[in-house]
């Protein structure tokens, strides 16, 4: 088996069954590796039978082979391109909030104001 196929290799072959937690591919006519649902399309995949069904044929990348066990772990999303995040760029920021005592940054003066008037006092007492 690992003679004919490597770790790494991107084949094409033809989805022979499929169950809730992935589908069976056969890479030829004698060799078969199983997709897990995590690994069928980028992003959450509810139901395995939205993506792919039994007798398509799809690219898929061979990602480890246990001879020993004869399994071959596969993956169809690292065949494709990944798609682009619409995610907030990094270099925006979210809109000042104020609160009804003020920003932020008047509370943190206003707490710095109180405690070090308490350690002001503290210090009083303790050189008495």
């Amino acid at each position: 088996m690992s003679e004919k196929f490597q770790v790494g290799q991107i084949i094409e072959g033809t989805v022979t069954g499929i169950k809730p937690f992935g589908a069976f591919v056969s890479l030829d006519a004698t060799t078969q590796g199983l997709v897990h649902i995590s690994h069928i399309t980028h992003g959450y995949l509810e139901n395995i039978n939205d993506a792919i069904k039994v007798g398509d044929t799809v690219k898929v990348k061979i990602l480890s082979i246990d001879s020993e066990k004869g399994k071959i772990s596969l993956s169809i999303k690292e065949t494709q391109e990944k798609p682009k995040s619409n995610a907030r760029p990094n270099n925006s920021k979210p809109p000042k909030k104020e609160t009804s005592a003020g920003s932020f940054e008047d509370l943190m003066k206003d707490f710095l104001k109180v405690s070090n008037d308490r350690q002001a006092d503290i210090n009083k007492r303790l050189n008495r």
